[in-house]
């Protein structure tokens, strides 16, 4: 059995964005033993894909470490940098399929280009090694809740850089708006996020039980995300979850521009997206002043509109008509 060795060691909006290149890869050599390095708190979306036979628990590309015999495939899903094409070449794979690079000149690919959306790149660099890559095949199938939140409006307030990280006094402003509307609202997080999670639930009145963030499995906010009635967030992992499922977002976008990492085109019909055209530094320590520019009102307009009706006709259209709507 020929095995195909795949690098995303990266976070979970990235497996996500990368879920339709594995699909393909699992159409295309359906007999193959396919590994996925990547880091091990993603096994349990990994599962729901179902397109892995094996992880490879791997944070970074220095860390993968491969036992097995040298690959008949090499993919490299995990940047344009030459750290990935050193650390695959190290397991003497008899193809590499990766994106040029001035430092392997012997190794042929695809140019990268930074303006392209992730799910594109990477179903685009399959295709240049003649692998059939269908991009809309990203939704997964949801995992049972064990404690339901059905309908529920999730705020999740963490970020994976300052920079991406909305004030939390204005996420309490959504919070109020919300609670005065009778909406369920949990908000949701990881063991970083709790103590800023619980200042939020604080000021906006909302009962502490409902803070989740913190107290939940990465499987049990994938839950909470697919019962959802709404998920308001920004840039982060968990926008790519609610998109897997089907549930509907306001999304704030800021540094990074959503055209590189929102929801695909054919799905913004279920999703509002926020930017203000302005770009920045995605790993800034401070939250992106772009960002800043979105302000509570267009947030809670945004959430209304997407409550109030199944299909908002123009909810992700800006007044340029542009695939997403730009406030300010």
């Amino acid at each position: 059995m020929a095995v195909v060795l795949v690098l995303r060691a990266r976070g979970l909006g990235d497996l996500l964005t990368a879920v339709p290149a594995l699909r393909a890869l699992r159409r295309a050599r359906p007999r193959d033993h396919i590994a996925l390095a990547a880091p091990l708190r993603l096994e349990p979306i990994v599962d729901l894909i179902a397109s892995i036979d094996e992880m490879v628990p791997t944070a970074d590309p220095e860390s993968m470490r491969w036992d097995g015999e040298p690959p008949a495939l090499a993919v490299n899903l995990h940047s344009g940098g030459a750290e990935g094409i050193v650390e695959l070449a190290k397991t003497n794979p008899a193809r590499i399929l990766t994106y040029r690079n001035p430092a392997f000149p012997h190794l042929d690919g695809p140019d990268w280009q930074h303006d392209m959306h992730d799910v594109d790149r990477w179903c685009h660099l399959l295709e240049s090694g003649g692998i059939t890559a269908d991009r809309r095949n990203l939704g997964l199938v949801p995992p049972v809740a064990t404690t339901s939140h059905r309908d529920c409006v999730a705020v999740h307030v963490g970020a994976g850089s300052p920079a991406r990280r909305w004030p939390p006094e204005r996420f309490a402003a959504v919070v109020r708006h919300l609670l005065v509307q009778g909406r369920e609202v949990v908000l949701t997080g990881d063991e970083f996020d709790r103590e800023i999670a619980l200042s939020i639930a604080a000021r906006a009145g909302l009962p502490a039980q409902q803070v989740l963030a913190g107290r939940q499995s990465l499987l049990e906010v994938a839950a909470t995300v697919a019962e959802a009635a709404l998920v308001v967030c920004g840039d982060t992992g968990v926008a790519h979850l609610a998109t897997a499922f089907g549930t509907r977002t306001v999304l704030l976008f800021g540094p990074t521009p959503p055209s590189r990492g929102g929801p695909p085109p054919h799905l913004l019909n279920r999703h509002v997206v926020l930017w203000t055209g302005r770009t920045g530094d995605h790993h800034g320590e401070t939250t992106d002043p772009g960002l800043l520019e979105i302000g509570v009102d267009e947030v809670v307009e945004a959430v209304d509109k997407q409550l109030s009706k199944r299909t908002w006709p123009g909810a992700a259209v800006d007044r340029r008509r542009s695939a997403f709507r730009r406030v300010g």
